[in-house]
């Protein structure tokens, strides 16, 4: 048994299908399958089963992808005690992070880690626009993943999955200047339940808390727009299309135009959170970079809350 295989297995508990895992690991999908099945030749009872044209693991295979991660860390643990052995705080982190919190965080984090010196790590930067639920696939590709779920939704998964809170963001009902609603300093459902909406793609913040509004209201939203970028957004309430929802420190700042007010009734916040594998919170680098995103995300709060 090979640790290569167990990242293999684990990943495909993880990932879902032998495509997914290649392009994770950056091999082949005949490179996965091979090491699936060398490793399933040291074991009589079944560790995957098809599902249709889809590759699973079976109720043993989830077991030795539990035990393999298990020795994954232990072997990550050793690396990094060679790691502090030597002190080096620098090496490469990768981070990818949803785009508001990326247009919000990438700069100063940067300022932050004091990039170029010998000291700092080599943080690699990417954003990725996906669903709530597809957060934690991120970790199989990146060190550190800066991820938001809402707060009334499910939490993340906690198999082989670390996760750090930075902070909680509610999202504020977003309104033309001039708009008859901007007089109030608050605003409930029933207030906004008639309004023309600008909204996100389902699956995302905005879509989740205009649903928990109609639910509330009692009637459907009229929803003209689904837009996922928040300056364009703003630039749509600030045209007098609709009324939005906008987060309150992760979305562009200042707006034209634009009020925002807090809309009371429903849970409207979010956490923001790092999400990673356990090992690769062992590795010296990655605790520095994210204790630099803690620093970031508080100054960030606290300069717009």
């Amino acid at each position: 048994m090979e640790i290569h295989q167990l990242t293999i297995l684990r990943e495909l508990g993880a990932l879902g299908s032998v495509t997914a895992v290649a392009e994770a690991l950056h091999v082949s999908p005949s490179a996965v399958s091979q090491h699936l099945a060398a490793l399933q030749r040291q074991f009589a009872t079944p560790l995957t089963r098809r599902e249709g044209r889809v590759l699973t693991l079976t109720d043993a295979g989830v077991e030795l992808a539990r035990a393999g991660a298990g020795v994954i860390d232990a072997m990550a643990a050793a690396q990094s005690a060679v790691e502090e052995f030597e002190d080096r705080a620098g090496g490469t982190v990768t981070l990818s992070s949803f785009h508001s919190a990326g247009q919000a965080v990438f700069g100063p984090l940067l300022r932050e880690l004091g990039t170029g010196r010998p000291d700092s790590p080599d943080l690699r930067l990417a954003d990725e626009d996906v669903a709530q639920s597809d957060f934690p696939a991120l970790t199989a590709q990146y060190d550190l993943v800066l991820a938001h779920r809402m707060e009334h939704s499910p939490p993340w998964p906690g198999a082989d999955l670390h996760v750090v809170h930075l902070a909680r963001e509610p999202l504020d009902v977003a309104l033309p200047a001039a708009h008859p609603l901007a007089r109030r300093r608050t605003l409930r459902p029933r207030d906004v339940i008639g309004e023309r909406w600008v909204t996100s793609r389902v699956g995302y913040s905005p879509d989740d808390v205009l649903t928990a509004v109609a639910a509330l209201a009692s009637r459907p939203a009229e929803v003209v727009h689904r837009v996922n970028d928040y300056g364009a957004v703003a630039a749509l309430v600030a045209a007098g299309s609709g009324i939005g929802l906008l987060p309150r420190y992760t979305s562009p700042h200042p707006y034209d135009d634009v009020v925002l007010r807090p809309l009371h009734g429903l849970s409207t916040s979010r956490t923001i959170d790092v999400l990673a594998r356990p090992e690769t919170l062992r590795r010296r680098s990655v605790q520095v970079v994210v204790r630099a995103l803690r620093v970031v995300m508080e100054r960030l709060v606290a300069s717009t809350g």
